[in-house]
């Protein structure tokens, strides 16, 4: 069983013959891609990044709808749950339920996109983030107390959307375009999360609460039924090979191997995610008290997102990506130092810009290095679907360790000093990751 390569590829493996296409000779494993050869027979196409292809616009297209409609209430569903009980540890719990269920449906949920058709599981994906606000719909202000199963219902729709967004986005890119795809998949996050959640805070503020609530809600089950119907436009992939179930466990188990420790390095960054990623939206409104600045914030953040994920992709090259996860990295963790100061939106606000800023510098290079991995040699692409499992499962215990940290704390007291100590250790957490991804170069 393949358990990768100690070589750490930042360009992507290459075989003789393979200089005049830029493209690895197995990299049309899973469905087939245009590709255009570079006939002087100079390697020259191989030094330049591929432009993206119409699958790989599809794929972003769809991601850009999952973006909108949980932009439009992801944030707020957080807040709604939090207006109904004011307890920290409910909104912990609930997004440790999701932190679980999403792993298992990654794991469960391979045999499905190795073997079977994984444009079905991508379609689920949708369908079930749709069925999701259909049901929060349906609880309306009983909602807080189902969160267990509010939890578990979009932990599905996350596994099942991203594990087989993952494995689709590996075969329609390659090590040539892929900050390319990276970078314009976050420019579309970053726009969704600058224009929707400015409109949901307006939304809410302006109609009486519930109302507010009830609007976005729906909204954002159009939009998601609306990705369903796009998503069919994707080209179904070939599958090929049988699912490695304990491929995850027999990598991460051997030691001074580069699975092992990018695993490291992924569970390192999944700590910052899993609580970072609800905890900041949720301070803006416990200090607020205002959907409206809740809104503002995201906009003005995600504003300076989209500009930063635009440029990071267009210009961030594989020669810089180690300087430019360093440089992120600290001035993540520096970011948070103002909170010691006081937590204000002011504060909060030039945390969400600071990270909106240099979080490209740290995810880009995070994302892609990993996936280069995966396409390093033929064996590996052959076990792309068992290795993105790998990546999110590491991921996931990395969201499950801060969850559960936090939950932790916060249950035994919700002093403003101990949680800005919480959030500063957590933060840190990206410093172990680069250290992990440096390790795995020598490995």
């Amino acid at each position: 069983m393949h358990t990768g390569s100690k070589q750490f590829p930042h360009h992507g493996a290459r075989t003789p013959g393979e200089a005049g296409t830029g493209q690895p000779a197995w990299s049309g494993i899973g469905g087939k891609q245009e590709r255009k050869q570079d006939l002087s027979g100079s390697g020259q196409a191989s030094k330049k990044r591929a432009p993206l292809d119409t699958q790989s616009k599809l794929l972003l297209a769809v991601n850009g709808l999952f973006a909108t409609g949980n932009a439009l209430s992801g944030t707020f569903v957080n807040v709604y749950l939090w207006k109904a009980k004011h307890d920290f540890s409910l909104i912990g719990w609930f997004t440790l339920v999701h932190y679980m269920t999403m792993a298992l449906t990654f794991w469960l949920g391979g045999k499905w996109v190795k073997e079977h058709n994984k444009m079905n599981c991508l379609r689920a994906g949708v369908v079930v983030s749709a069925a999701f606000y259909m049901l929060v719909l349906w609880l309306g202000e009983r909602a807080a107390d189902y969160f267990v199963l509010l939890g578990i219902v979009q932990g599905m729709a996350a596994g099942f959307f991203w594990l087989a967004f993952n494995v689709v986005y590996f075969e329609v890119t390659s090590p040539e375009n892929r900050d390319r795809f990276n970078g314009w998949a976050g420019f579309l996050g970053s726009g969704a999360g600058m224009a929707a959640p400015w409109i949901s805070g307006f939304l809410i503020v302006r109609m009486q609460a519930e109302a507010g609530y009830r609007l976005i809600f729906t909204i954002s089950l159009i939009v998601f039924l609306i990705g369903a119907v796009v998503s069919f436009f994707l080209k179904k992939r070939k599958t090929s090979g049988t699912y490695e179930w304990l491929l995850t466990w027999t990598c991460l188990r051997q030691k001074d191997t580069q699975w092992r420790k990018v695993g490291l390095a992924l569970a390192a960054q999944g700590v910052r995610e899993g609580v970072f990623g609800f905890m900041i939206g949720l301070l803006v409104y416990v200090h607020t008290g205002n959907e409206m600045k809740l809104g503002n914030f995201a906009l003005i953040s995600s504003a300076v997102a989209l500009v930063s994920f635009m440029l990071a992709g267009k210009y961030l090259k594989p020669e810089y990506r180690g300087k430019a996860m360093l440089l992120g990295v600290v001035m993540l963790v520096a970011i948070i130092l103002p909170f010691f100061w006081k937590v204000t939106f002011t504060t909060l606000l030039i945390f969400g810009i600071g990270a909106a800023l240099f979080y490209p510098l740290y995810g880009i290079p995070m994302t892609t290095i990993v996936f280069d991995l995966i396409g390093q040699d033929e064996e590996s692409a052959k076990l792309r679907e068992e290795y993105i499992v790998m990546r999110e499962l590491a991921l996931n215990a990395g969201r499950l360790v801060g969850t559960a940290v936090f939950i932790l704390i916060v249950s035994w007291t919700a002093s403003p000093v101990v949680m800005n100590w919480l959030l500063l250790g957590l933060g840190c957490s990206p410093l172990i990751a680069y250290y992990f991804m440096r390790k795995a170069k020598t490995a």
